[in-house]
């Protein structure tokens, strides 16, 4: 297993299939490459199954245990059975997704290998929904739930990016996984940085102390320094699971990162939030794959902390790093 020079060993990727999608969220960053989106029709700049394949399997060499797909939304890719299915068996195969395609495919994405499933949902209320979502597809993500749970891909994770426009709603998204067997909930931290308007931020901080008054039990894990609430339990311990993702004034989230990205056009990022740092694999040939892998692991930072510091109240580039970006 590769590790970067902070002592960070890289055990997970995470596989951007396509930028396209059918929803237009109005914080999406498109994994930190901003708003890229174009046709909904396939792309030739997407990579191939037989691409896709062959980087997990190089990775896999490295010891790597856990890929991640995404987008964009990964279920607009008619082969996503046929990588979820290809990919190696010594993988633990998840993906994030919107939900609207989950009907009718979950039971064929678990047959093919898949063991969970991250669903994005920013209310619990139709109306709020379409104004965050720009769809018009709330039925067909709880029916999307609906068919992940019956498929065993449980427990599905609820993603709620908390900011300006969905604050209001996170009290009854947490009232939602408490009274519903199988969901969790996670809170991610709204990154400016990323999406512009910083307006829109919030303190995520009122968020851990209204949990932490409302729930039952909390725990931290070791990974990340991260909060676990749990809400709603029983005399048998049921009830929900809520977690806060919230990287941007956690010291321990960017130490604790073991993650390398893949972007849908086949670059190599070490950093959600960078891309100064993208890395081709060119014509992804197994030896270029293994080089840029190793390039990519040797050059990640930790991104708040390290890479960004606060200056007069603003994250700014540490003036260590201004010369050292290396764009391949």
């Amino acid at each position: 297993m590769l590790e970067d020079d902070f002592g960070r060993e890289v055990s997970g990727v995470r596989v951007s299939l396509t930028d396209r999608c059918n929803f237009d969220c109005v914080y999406c960053h498109n994994e930190g490459l901003g708003d890229t989106r174009g046709p909904m029709d396939p792309q030739d700049d997407e990579m191939t199954a037989d691409e896709v394949v062959r980087f997990l399997e190089v990775v896999s060499e490295f010891g790597v245990e856990k890929v991640k797909f995404t987008g964009g939304e990964p279920m607009l890719r008619g082969d996503l059975e046929e990588i979820i299915r290809r990919t190696p068996d010594s993988m633990e195969v998840s993906m994030t997704t919107n939900g609207s395609f989950l009907p009718g495919r979950a039971e064929a994405l678990k047959e093919a290998g898949l063991e969970r499933v991250n669903v994005s949902q920013d209310a619990i209320d139709p109306e709020a929904f379409a104004e965050i979502t720009k769809s018009g597809a709330y039925e067909k993500v709880i029916e999307g739930v609906e068919a992940a749970l019956d498929a065993g891909l449980d427990p599905v994770k609820l993603n709620m990016v908390v900011f300006e426009h969905t604050a209001g709603y996170v009290e009854g998204m947490v009232d939602h996984v408490a009274e519903n067997d199988g969901l969790q909930l996670q809170l991610i931290e709204y990154m400016p940085e990323l999406t512009g308007h910083p307006e829109w931020n919030i303190d995520i901080q009122r968020v851990h102390d209204w949990l932490e008054e409302t729930a039952d039990r909390v725990e931290t894990r070791e990974m990340h320094n991260r909060r676990r609430y749990y809400v709603g339990e029983d005399g048998d311990g049921e009830g929900g699971m809520v977690e806060i993702v919230d990287p941007v004034e956690n010291p321990h989230f960017c130490a604790n990162c073991h993650r390398v990205r893949v972007t849908h056009e086949g670059y190599l990022k070490g950093c959600l939030n960078r891309n100064d740092d993208l890395r081709s694999m060119g014509e992804m040939s197994r030896d270029e794959i293994r080089e840029t892998f190793r390039e990519t692991v040797a050059n990640r930072v930790p991104y708040y902390g390290e890479y960004m510091v606060r200056e007069d109240g603003e994250w700014v580039v540490n003036d260590d790093y201004i010369d050292a970006a290396v764009t391949h």
